[in-house]
């Protein structure tokens, strides 16, 4: 006699457990047909009597998180003895059989080749620096499982397919354009995770702050996860640290151009830092609303940041790599005008040569820049 037989038999005979069967909310899934999904049977372990159901398949099928498995449940891919349950709570009494249709996995399915165009400014047996423009996202996810700088690596080296993540070390956001490095192989991925950790990767970028920022600084607040709004960063007391440094470059009308340099890596840790202290970047959708003090600044379709430069130790000699990227083209145009803006508003003579508005002043923490004469090779 088979184990589901027995299984049966053995519930029938007792009324509490046959009326337990008989109430389990069930699901009619008429003519469903799952065949195309793997399917998994399993048998429940006698000792694993009076557990929920989600609890039990989250032991026997470990490689899927209880969330995943308990929408399986709720979708009618799950059956016991044969019966469809829905509830992921449902008590199980040990020794039945269960029968899972697995759905798809999308992340697995988010992890193939797509052939999209990237900016490579610099590659090796060991590296590949990006140029990433903006909009496009780094890492698959919920709404997003393709078209993805993931996706764009790994058709432009297949053999990343064999490294975690890619070889993806750090992000940047969607809307975020600029420079970001990938590693080839899983021993330079290891590296380069070390010295950022470290704080030895130089992250440099280039924001649009609204308001008139008088002077350089540094904000040094933990961030964390919002305590109401859960999509968004915040500084909470209870965050992780965080520490950025930020310089003066060109003021405006109702804005300023500033450099940012980061001594650590949190998520929106810019975005989160210039609005805690009053002066968020301008078009940024998610921290840039609301009631401010500063001038909304011009109208931009994404957060005016960009990844300028970066510097780093090469992961196999050890040799000192640096590189720039321009100010994408849209950026540039915002900036034009903006001069444009400031001419008209104090004249000719009042405005700064177009030619020196970048140059390092005198006196500037040292921690922020990066000196390009200290064997840093420009790509």
């Amino acid at each position: 006699m088979s184990a589901a037989i027995t299984a049966t038999l053995r519930m029938m005979e007792n009324p509490k457990k046959r009326k337990a069967l008989t109430d389990a909310p069930r699901q009619d899934i008429g003519c469903t047909d799952y065949s195309s999904n793997p399917g998994v049977a399993l048998s429940v372990p006698d000792e694993s009597g009076g557990q929920r159901l989600d609890q039990i398949l989250a032991r026997l099928l470990a490689q899927h998180s209880r969330s995943r498995l308990q929408g399986w449940i709720r979708e009618g891919r799950v059956a016991v003895n044969g019966a469809p349950i829905v509830e992921p709570r449902y008590k199980l009494w040990g020794g039945e059989t269960i029968e899972v249709a697995e759905a798809p996995d999308q992340r697995a399915e988010s992890s193939s080749p797509e052939n999209i165009p990237l900016q490579v400014v610099y590659e090796d047996e060991a590296l590949i620096v990006i140029d990433k423009p903006a909009g496009l996202i780094v890492h698959p996810g919920s709404g997003h499982w393709c078209g993805t700088l993931l996706n764009a690596l790994l058709y432009h080296v297949p053999q990343l397919d064999k490294v975690p993540r890619a070889g993806i070390v750090h992000r940047l956001d969607k809307d975020t354009s600029g420079l970001m490095v990938v590693a080839k192989t899983l021993e330079a991925q290891t590296d380069l995770v070390r010295q950022l950790q470290a704080r030895t990767v130089k992250r440099h970028y280039q924001a649009l702050a609204r308001g008139l920022v008088e002077r350089s600084g540094t904000v040094d607040a933990p961030i964390g996860r919002h305590p109401t709004l859960r999509t968004r960063m915040a500084v909470v007391r209870t965050g992780k640290p965080a520490r950025t440094h930020y310089r003066v470059l060109e003021p405006f009308v109702a804005c300023t151009l500033i450099e940012c340099a980061l001594e650590t890596g949190r998520t929106h840790q810019i975005r989160v830092h210039m609005t805690s202290i009053g002066h968020p970047l301008v078009g940024d959708p998610a921290y840039g609303g609301g009631p401010s003090r500063v001038p909304r600044g011009p109208l931009f379709p994404r957060q005016a940041l960009h990844a300028t430069r970066l510097a780093l130790a090469h992961p196999q000699t050890g040799r000192a790599l640096f590189w720039k990227s321009s100010l994408p083209a849209d950026m540039a145009a915002l900036l034009e005008t903006l001069r444009q803006e400031l001419l008209s508003v104090r004249g000719s003579g009042a405005a700064d040569d177009e030619d020196t508005w970048d140059e390092d002043p005198e006196g500037s923490p040292e921690v922020i820049y990066i000196d390009d004469d200290e064997g840093l090779d420009e790509q």
